[in-house]
């Protein structure tokens, strides 16, 4: 059986008066992409610093690789590869040039330097900005460079903060597939995004934590399972009587309906034949009515109810 890769226990964390972790566990298998998202000051950070030994904690343990982590397990951190928010390379160094240091701090013998270097390179398809300076890329590019600074040396374990911010499509994909295909290759990634679509997209299994605590965990189906919202359901309708619209809310499974700017907005937590009723209830009561479209919940609903809170900044 495979060994968890992190094994986070009764983590607690104080910076003053302020309790940024409380008692947080989290365990994340190898093989995983896993999502960990809260809001902002929800934590995230500090437990990454923490589990990189670059903030003491007030209590519990950080397993890593199988062992405590510490300032000084040089051995664990050769295997593990961050790729922070922020741009961290060297204006001074061409593309190659980066990259080759950031490698060179885990990777000694040069011949096999060169050729993860290369295969970084390759990885994120900078084959033709090699010799530029990092001013001269664009701000998908950049942020490419620094995933290939992050992962040259080949490491076990990957966490990416927010590798996506502010690049465009196509580059987002090509991170996103480069992810994924890290993953395939046997990484393990920890995964922390204010994009919700990217986290359904790419996460086997998600946390939520707030106030520096784990709120909700496991994949993105048992999530949406969690949460009383079901499917939504949005038909526009010309007019639409109050009368009516509290008959609607009487309907089955029906616990939030909301009439404006002629459309009718309507949330159900369960059952499914929802649309069918309401439709019928509609033409039964000679209610004309247009568009019509349902969706299921998403991972952001399930964010927003089990937090209260907005996740994109």
């Amino acid at each position: 059986m495979a060994q968890p890769v992190v094994v986070i226990e009764n983590l607690v964390k104080r910076y003053k008066e302020v309790l940024a972790l409380d008692h947080l566990n989290l365990k994340i298998e190898e093989g995983e992409i896993f999502g960990l998202l809260g809001p902002n000051g929800s934590g995230k950070t500090t437990a990454i610093n923490c589990m990189l030994a670059l903030l003491s904690f007030d209590k519990g343990s950080v397993k890593v690789l199988g062992e405590e982590i510490q300032p000084d397990s040089y051995e664990i951190k050769r295997n593990i590869g961050v790729v922070l928010q922020n741009v961290a390379v060297f204006e001074e160094l061409t593309v190659w040039e980066n990259i080759d240091y950031f490698c060179g701090l885990y990777i000694k013998d040069k011949a096999t330097r060169k050729a993860y270097v290369k295969d970084a390179v390759e990885f994120v398809g900078l084959e033709e900005y090699q010799k530029f300076f990092p001013k001269k890329l664009s701000g998908g590019l950049l942020r490419r460079l620094n995933i290939a600074c992050g992962i040259a040396h080949k490491p076990k374990l990957i966490i990416l903060d927010e590798p996506t911010v502010a690049v465009d499509p196509q580059s987002r994909n090509r991170i996103l597939e480069g992810i994924q295909k890290l993953n395939e290759q046997g990484a393990t990634i920890i995964y922390t995004s204010h994009y919700m679509e990217e986290v359904e997209q790419i996460c086997s299994r998600i946390a939520i934590i707030d106030k520096g605590r784990k709120i909700a965990e496991g994949s993105k189906e048992e999530l949406k399972l969690m949460i009383k919202m079901g499917e939504k359901i949005h038909i526009d309708i010309l007019e639409l009587s109050e009368g009516q619209l509290a008959d609607i809310r009487r309907l089955r499974h029906v616990y939030q309906a909301d009439y404006a700017e002629n459309r009718l907005s309507i949330c159900c937590n369960g059952g499914k034949h929802n649309l069918v009723h309401i439709l019928d209830y509609l033409q039964k009561n000679e209610i004309g009515f247009g568009r019509v479209y349902s969706e299921l919940p998403t991972l952001n609903d399930v964010f927003l109810e089990m937090t209260g809170k907005e996740l994109r900044d």
